[in-house]
């Protein structure tokens, strides 16, 4: 299959791309930026080097393809005038023309946790816009969205707070189920999709562990020599006050709360327990802490 990868060499892309090329698949990843171009060719890939906001570019990138896999790479929450739904919905809108235009007909969208909502998501709001937007497009247009659980690594964040205060500390988390999941697994599960047959629109959960946050804090405590390492549960408002305190942008900064709230309250993960994978991941927190360990003692 000829198949167009975006989101450069990331987190989820790059360990797609290996497994696809690895598999025999003709891909295609692009870039915005040229210097990864060798980096992507190293691994068997083509690179097209281009904007994802240039609909030009990205129609004829994606045409002849047999299928696409979509993404929205992370913006700059610290800028105070990133406008974090619009920059979704106008992705959504180009990705939805460039599809239209080039004559794919089957799309992987990576969305997120708690897609299925049209609010009380927070930032994953944006997400939820970008699934409405691709299954707009002609029916004969197969479309799945992976809704992946909490990502592993989005937890490095919290290293500054162990080495100042010792503990972690949100307002979602303590006894708290989290859905944890590895990049790896996501592309493991994208990977299947893209080259298997299917029709019309659906949605796929992927999940690596299911775990307490008290159970992640003791995981990652021992990982890194604290073992008595503990999660503890905080108000919306210590969490907001935090995350402006530290440059944040507060309309991100408030998306960001009220998703780790619908966490805590069970709302973000009511759809992944209703679909959940009948085979998890393979990639466990006891794995990742190692990863966690060594940017720790950096």
């Amino acid at each position: 299959m000829k198949i167009i990868i975006t989101g450069s060499l990331g987190h989820i892309s790059q360990p797609l791309t290996e497994e696809l090329v690895q598999k025999g698949h003709s891909v295609t990843v692009i870039s915005s930026n040229a210097e990864r171009q060798q980096d992507i060719e190293a691994v068997g890939a083509t690179a097209a080097i281009g904007s994802l906001h240039d609909v030009e570019f990205l129609t004829q990138t994606f045409t002849g393809a047999d299928a696409v896999y979509t993404m929205v790479p992370p913006g700059n929450y610290m800028d105070h005038n990133f406008d974090l739904l619009a920059y979704y919905k106008g992705l959504g809108e180009k990705y939805a023309n460039a599809v239209l235009e080039s004559g794919v007909k089957k799309v992987v969208n990576l969305s997120t946790i708690g897609g299925n909502l049209a609010e009380g998501n927070g930032i994953l709001r944006g997400a939820h816009q970008v699934e409405l937007i691709l299954n707009a497009l002609p029916t004969d247009v197969a479309i799945t969205h992976m809704r992946p659980n909490s990502f592993y690594y989005n937890l490095l964040g919290y290293i500054p707070m162990i080495k100042s205060m010792g503990m972690i500390a949100a307002n979602y988390g303590g006894d708290d189920i989290i859905p944890w999941v590895s990049p790896v697994d996501i592309a493991a599960a994208i990977a299947e999709e893209l080259t298997t047959p299917f029709e019309g629109r659906k949605a796929r959960s992927v999940a690596s562990e299911d775990l307490s946050g008290h159970e992640t804090a003791s995981i990652l405590g021992e990982a890194i020599g604290q073992p008595d390492l503990k999660w503890v549960l905080v108000s919306d408002e210590e969490t907001l006050n935090g995350l402006i305190a530290v440059g944040m942008n507060p309309k991100i900064a408030a998306g960001l709360v009220e998703m780790y709230a619908a966490l805590h309250s069970g709302l973000l993960a009511q759809d992944y327990y209703q679909n959940k994978p009948a085979v998890m991941g393979k990639v466990k927190m006891a794995d990742f802490a190692k990863e966690f360990a060594a940017a720790f003692n950096q």
